[in-house]
């Protein structure tokens, strides 16, 4: 076969695309696949041969290194720094020769660079909160609060100044951090522990404890990587910004201007394009992007349906009638794959090519997504929405669902995958090296062993002891630190705190307000005593957080690691205790000092906080005591009313959900006394007189029929009624003439608005308590209050509640 390179296009035989489909036309369409025919060859050439790469050289199709005995760098593989993920990683080379002198020249450059990093990192931050007092250049009468921080900073300094800083540097680096090539890297004769010059020749140097100085510098290496890291993107952002913290709204060359007017970009994140995809602000390239992300978060959309609704209902009939599968025995999620026949993926795939290419074409004078033969909710030859914020709302919700979807999905594939049950039932994942510590203390319902990082994954048993005795320190010290925020409420110590400046403990304001009142040698005091107890009492022993300091830490211990608490079951309940107390004083103290700092009160006196967003909702309908109250303050503890726009769509929301459980409620009651008799359709007649009462007529048939039909009823009235044009949230109109029936005046409006409003919330909470007393007790929305069922279905759901559902007692 011989291409056309006669006629000026190599590589074209004239067969066609991919050699059966037919020819490209359109010359733009043409040329976009061509230039990704190209791209992708390019990137098959660089994988096949790093694939024949690693293959030689391992001898395993997909690179097992540890059987790579040869390299080079295994002369490295033990030394600090090589730590996981990346284990010893060297992209570039740099020590593929294996010589020692240039890796120990290389890492004390390494250490160097990390600890001026992490200082300059300091640099950045620490002048946000404080400077120094007086003068920098008394000469030219420069104060240190008059020098801007980041990169502005040193076009203020003197150049008096510079040179000081220069002569400082360069005496430490001559006179005092020598290198020396027979000590390790980064180690200096003259320099002690975190850097500090020793003074007196002949004292320690370093850390005694082997174990501790190889964990302490890798940790530093670590931190100086990450400071390294972050300080060059501060300096990134300050000199694109001109900010030290980088205000990117100032930043107006920014090639993403040209998106940041699109759909799709919504707070918290804006337009967010970390991997710099648009960064050439081309039009065409962001649009072909946008088309793809929306096929694929509708695709995802299905998918994730697709998970959800097998669990609740399956077609009736045959999937195969040739081969006798039915729906029923298709099991849900990835192990579906093999049940369905290879006729039926021919099917799908056929369906799916005859949507791609005959109904939903890509054209370059619409939206992306948008296709001429596509209407409302993909459905081909529908309608569209017209032009105009509605359609632009849904555009976005469309964006971020679909967004949301594919995150889903491949979750879903990955507990799957791991699990072998489509809802992951971790039990079954007995691979796990999250295992190792499911038996540790605070491993408590309902969340077992929680490990969302993965910090844990790699079964390190020193690495999790090191991480829990800094969960119990933090805990304790956050247990404190909320006391200390309760206490001064209460009662304060008598006397004075600072005798020299007459200053006494009644005078010291409760919260942040008194880290300004108490004198710089009493915060001297708390960081010496605070050190003293880290240096000399809390010593780490065999059992993490166990100081062999006794009950309660006084110092009454019965011998390292001993203590008061004799009874094991009893000793680990305690330990359990603290725990969980200690992560809901680190959760509560973060709390504490947000609201303080917001409101400037200790106990967050919110009507202070005049500058609120929600000051603007307060006196909406539904802010009622004690949450909330009319013309003061509203209860929005996750802040999802930032704008009246956003508080209308959820008050939209509220309302709807609201009415749809007062609904619920009457109907979770109604069926109990009365049961429709049928369903009937044009072609079946569906009896319902055997359908169970409650929730569960949703899981059998043919009751679920009817609940699709609800469904669908829902969907086509949600589809064809909104409250864009009414006077407030949730108004539909007054078919009913109750305005005028009642004659409601505004007052009276209000009053029936704020009625709707406390019931919709209280059906809302009946609803869900209905649903779990019937699934803890087995007894539907009436039966639940029968007078000798009543003991027997609390009693059940205040165990469950308490204890867990798999009670041994239940």
């Amino acid at each position: 076969m011989r291409d056309s390179t006669e006629t000026g296009e190599p590589g074209n035989y004239g067969v066609g695309f991919p050699n059966f489909l037919g020819k490209v036309d359109d010359p733009e369409a043409r040329k976009s696949k061509l230039a990704a025919e190209l791209a992708n060859g390019r990137l098959a050439m660089m994988a096949i041969i790093g694939m024949f790469f690693q293959d030689g050289l391992t001898g395993s199709a997909w690179g097992d290194w540890a059987t790579y005995t040869a390299s080079p760098l295994r002369a490295f593989e033990n030394e600090l720094g090589v730590q996981a993920p990346f284990g010893f990683w060297d992209p570039l080379g740099y020590t593929a020769d294996g010589n020692k002198d240039d890796f120990t020249r290389r890492r004390v450059t390494e250490i160097k660079h990390g600890r001026v990093a992490m200082l300059a990192c300091m640099g950045y931050i620490t002048p946000e909160y404080a400077r120094w007092p007086a003068l920098c250049s008394p000469s030219e009468k420069l104060a240190f609060a008059d020098i801007d921080n980041g990169l502005k900073a040193v076009s203020l300094v003197p150049l008096a100044g510079w040179v000081q800083i220069v002569a400082f540097i360069g005496s430490v680096e001559l006179f005092q951090f020598k290198y020396d090539p027979s000590r390790a890297p980064g180690d200096y004769e003259a320099a002690g522990v975190l850097g500090v010059p020793r003074t007196v020749q002949g004292t320690a140097s370093t850390l005694a404890d082997p174990e501790a100085k190889k964990r302490k510098l890798n940790a530093e290496l670590a931190n100086g990587r990450l400071a390294m890291m972050a300080i060059i993107g501060m300096f990134f952002q300050d000199g694109l910004t001109g900010s030290a913290w980088g205000n990117w709204e100032l930043y107006t060359d920014s090639p993403l201007r040209a998106f940041e007017g699109e759909l799709g970009v919504q707070p918290p994140v804006g337009y967010w394009d970390p991997a710099g995809l648009s960064a050439d602000g081309d039009a065409e390239a962001f649009k072909r992007r946008r088309g793809i992300e929306l096929k694929h978060g509708r695709v995802a959309m299905i998918a994730c349906m697709g998970y959800i609704v097998p669990e609740y209902f399956r077609w009736p009939g045959f999937c195969s009638p040739t081969q006798g599968v039915a729906f029923e025995d298709v099991p849900n999620g990835l192990a579906a794959l093999s049940k369905i026949p290879g006729a039926g993926w021919i099917q799908i795939v056929l369906f799916c090519g005859n949507l791609e290419i005959g109904f939903f074409k890509y054209d370059p004078t619409r939206a992306p997504g948008d296709f001429a033969n596509g209407g409302v909710l993909g459905v081909p030859n529908g309608t569209t929405l017209p032009a105009g914020e509605l359609k632009n709302k849904k555009l976005s919700s469309e964006l971020a669902n679909g967004r949301l979807a594919m995150m889903a999905i491949i979750g879903m594939f990955f507990q799957d995958g791991l699990t072998g049950s489509a809802w992951g039932s971790w039990d079954l994942y007995t691979d796990s090296p999250l295992r190792a510590f499911e038996s540790e203390t605070g491993v408590q319902a309902p969340l077992g062993y929680w490990d969302p990082l993965g910090l844990s994954k790699d079964g390190d048993m020193e690495t999790f002891k090191r991480r829990r005795s800094t969960e119990l320190k933090h805990g304790r010290v956050a247990m404190f630190a909320t006391l200390g925020y309760i206490v001064p409420e209460s009662v304060k110590l008598p006397g004075y705190l600072s005798p020299t400046l007459k200053l006494p403990f009644a005078e010291i304001p409760n919260g942040l307000s008194a880290v300004t009142k108490v004198p710089g040698a009493g915060w001297f005091q708390v960081v010496l005593f605070l050190g003293y107890c880290e240096l000399a009492f809390l010593k780490e022993g065999d059992e993490p957080g166990n100081y062999g300091l006794g009950y309660l830490g006084a110092l009454n211990g019965n011998g390292r690691g001993q203590s008061f608490i004799k009874a094991p079951e009893v000793r680990k309940k305690k330990l359990n205790a603290e725990l969980a107390n200690g992560r809901l004083a680190m959760m509560a103290i973060i709390g504490m000092f947000y609201q303080d700092g917001l409101t400037g009160s200790a106990w967050g006196d919110w009507s202070n906080y005049a500058d609120s967003p929600l000051r603007a909702f307060e006196n909406e309908p539904g802010c009622q005591f004690p949450l909330g109250e009319s013309g003061k303050y509203i209860w929005d503890p996750a802040g999802l009313a930032t704008d009246p726009e956003t508080f209308k769509k959820y008050r939209s929301a509220e309302i709807k959900h609201g009415r749809v459980a007062m609904l619920a409620t009457f109907g979770l009651v109604f069926q109990h006394y009365y049961h429709f008799k049928a369903l009937s359709f044009p072609d079946s007649y569906l009896d319902l007189s055997g359908s169970p009462n409650g929730v569960e007529a949703i899981s059998q048939y043919p009751s679920n029929v009817g609940f699709a039909c609800l469904v669908l009823s829902a969907g086509i009235a949600e589809m064809y009624f909104n409250d864009e044009k009414g006077e407030f949230p949730g108004d539909f109109g007054d078919p009913w003439g109750l305005k005028q029936t009642l004659n409601l005046d505004k007052e009276g409006l209000e009053k029936f608005r704020r009625y709707e409003l406390e019931h919709g919330r209280l059906a809302m909470f009946g609803t869900i308590g209905t649903i779990a007393a019937e699934k803890v007790s087995g007894l539907d929305g009436v039966d639940q209050w029968n007078t000798d069922a009543t003991r027997q279905a609390f009693a059940k759901f205040l165990t469950a509640t308490t204890y867990g559902l798999a009670n041994d007692g239940f």
